[in-house]
């Protein structure tokens, strides 16, 4: 059966979308929101914001995260900074140009109404922020410092030095832990979500595992958020955390979620280049280092050996500021990206295997002072040096593209809500706000805009405007989700074979890297098409899970993950050869310009591919939801 995909667009002018549609909501009596109970899957920026503002408000609220803290959420690594449209700067910045800077990044492939949503409730999110008490970088008179990031010619980045996302989850984190100790929100933490239930097409609760006990628990509510995060580690070597997945997306997406535009993959330019075969992961750079650091490569390929220092400033090729004039060093993760790899393609590449890149702060030191800099960036040079052994303030450091974000997810309405009734999505989780690339400073105000405020105005319209019977864990579609889920995990311990669930990953990685990293092609697309379905075969028949399911089983635990990968790595590659064109992320070498940027194709995909699961061995099913373009002008990017 094919999805309904009605994305609940409100009424009237684009600015007043938003304040209408809130006023004609229906809304809950306080004193009735606390017969309801809802279920947050996820306690990063985006769940723990959701599950601290909904039990401020009178919910019932179970919050499930897989690490033993909700402090550990992956949203703690996000390094630079959070946009608002304030204008502190005086600098032309407004709520229309976040809005359209967002739009423009995302290669006009998403929705005006959620983005510019987005751009509104940016400058509320600040204020929030600081009156937790996030310690915001200041100007010399006390007002909040701004930068910039990629895709912006205004400075619109509120920062933290370096650790921005770490300071911000310990703002929602304190919000989250004053809701548990309240006693309305109910916290399980090392708890990994393996199944949705729905019943009659509605969405009633998830299937856990206690990854300490190993039991196997199902989990009632009258609606269920996930705020679980992204995709990227599909291609094994990513700047996420080893233990991100995505399980919880891909579980729902086969019990009738669809999974939107999972092409859209984000390239991050800023990366530690891989060191060798034995790494398991790789380590961001914070965008916010090309502010002051510039990007280079030697001119002349002999010279790539040469010590950095040895290389004269006329033989050095500052490939962004010559081809990017406007935004140099601060063009647009994809656009910076694809050049890194064009420029070590030609043999221009520097480090071990030529699969680096410099970017060199000598020129800012010497501006601005090596103190200006260290207060600035300090707690990313000294991860740098530790990494490396090499000195950024001496030595330019090696940068080089690697997987880090996901702008596909799973398909949601304005209302954040999936094509399944209750199943609500927010943050990296869902496809909404990022197109076909992400802008620098972007994730982490999403993440914080959809749980602050979306969520906790739209959950209610959904429970006051639904009948929602009273069900208990032992209905018999919780019953069929256990029995599902503990026969997948005998499957997985019983097969004995010889090889860990690892090095499947790796090999499934290598696989999307090569074939559907930062360039795709046709011959690539339909390779990986034979690739991953054999790798899945023998996974199914030679994977080795040692233990069992009654205690603490990290092999389990990967394999269970892994298994959902190779599943879902054959979906991204079909859109990804569905998709005949090249925007942001998605960049197919059949469809450039001839000075080598993406060439899209408005005409036939200008609408977003939202996948529908049609069962075990049969093909996916495509369904489309045009995007209307009524406040911008369809145009070709350039950052020139």
């Amino acid at each position: 059966m094919t999805v309904k995909l009605d994305s609940k667009i409100p009424g009237g002018p684009l600015a007043e979308k938003w304040d209408a549609h809130r006023f004609e909501m229906k809304l809950v009596n306080p004193a009735n929101k606390r017969k309801y109970h809802v279920i947050v899957v996820g306690s990063g920026l985006a769940g723990a914001a959701a599950a601290a503002s909904m039990s401020e408000l009178g919910y019932n609220v179970s919050c499930f995260a897989y690490q033993d803290s909700p402090r550990r959420a992956h949203s703690i690594a996000a390094q630079g900074g959070i946009n608002a449209a304030k204008n502190y700067r005086n600098d032309g910045d407004s709520i229309r140009r976040l809005f359209y800077d967002t739009i423009k990044g995302g290669d006009f492939r998403a929705r005006e109404a959620n983005v510019y949503r987005l751009a509104q409730i940016s400058v509320d999110i600040i204020d929030q922020c600081v009156a937790q008490g996030v310690p915001f970088a200041r100007e010399y008179g006390g007002l909040l410092a701004n930068r910039s990031f990629g895709g912006a010619q205004v400075s619109r980045t509120f920062y933290a030095r370096g650790q921005t996302g770490q300071q911000l989850l310990l703002g929602a984190y304190q919000a989250l832990e004053k809701e548990i100790a309240h006693g309305s929100v109910t916290m399980y933490s090392r708890h990994e979500m393996l199944d949705l239930v729905t019943i009659d097409g509605v969405a009633r609760g998830i299937i856990t595992r206690d990854m300490v006990s190993g039991k196997i628990e199902a989990h009632v509510a009258d609606a269920v958020v996930l705020g679980t995060g992204g995709y990227g580690n599909v291609f094994y070597l990513s700047t996420n955390a080893k233990g991100c997945n995505v399980t919880a997306t891909w579980r729902a997406h086969k019990k009738g979620a669809a999974f939107a535009n999972p092409c859209y993959t984000q390239i991050h330019p800023t990366c530690i280049p891989q060191s060798g075969d034995h790494q398991s992961k790789l380590t961001l750079m914070s965008e916010s280092l090309r502010n002051d650091g510039r990007v280079w490569v030697p001119k002349r390929r002999e010279d790539c050996g040469k010590h950095p220092s040895e290389i004269a400033e006329d033989d050095r090729d500052y490939y962004l500021e010559r081809k990017y004039p406007s935004f140099g060093n601060l063009s647009p993760r994809d656009i910076a990206s694809r050049a890194a790899k064009e420029a070590c393609d030609d043999g221009r590449g520097v480090g071990p295997g030529g699969r680096g890149v410099y970017l060199d702060f000598a020129d800012a030191i010497k501006r601005l002072g090596k103190a200006a800099i260290e207060e600035r960036y300090g707690n990313l040079f000294e991860m740098y040096e530790r990494i490396t052994a090499e000195d950024p303030y001496t030595v330019p450091m090696r940068i080089y593209p690697a997987s880090h974000y996901s702008m596909g997810g799973l398909w949601v309405d304005y209302n954040l809500m999936s094509n399944v009734q209750g199943l609500h999505v927010i943050g990296e989780a869902n496809f909404s706000d990022h197109g076909a690339n992400r802008l620098g400073a972007s994730a982490l105000m999403q993440g914080l805009g959809d749980g602050y405020y979306v969520i906790p105005n739209t959950i209610g319209h959904y429970l006051a405007s639904n009948k929602l019977g009273k069900v208990t864990a032992d209905h018999p579609e919780f019953r069929a989700a256990i029995e599902q889920v503990e026969g997948r995990q005998r499957r997985l311990l019983g097969i004995k074979g010889k090889r860990t669930p690892d090095s499947f990953h790796k090999e499934l990685g290598k696989i999307m890297w090569e074939k559907c990293g930062m360039a795709r092609n046709a011959k690539g697309l339909n390779e990986a098409l034979q690739e991953i379905p054999a790798l899945r075969e023998e996974f199914w028949q030679n994977v080795t899970v040692p233990g069992s399911g009654e205690e603490l089983n990290q092999s389990l635990e990967k394999a269970g993950r892994v298994a959902d990968f190779l599943e879902f790595g054959e979906l991204l590659v079909t859109d990804a050869l569905h998709r005949e064109e090249s925007c942001g992320g998605h960049f197919r070498e059949e469809h450039q310009t001839e000075d080598g940027e993406a060439k899209r194709n408005d005409e036939q995909f200008a609408y977003v591919a939202a996948w529908e699961y049609a069962g075990e061995g049969k093909s996916p099913i495509l369904n489309k939801e045009p995007l209307v373009f009524e406040n911008v002008h369809l145009a070709t990017r350039s950052y020139k």
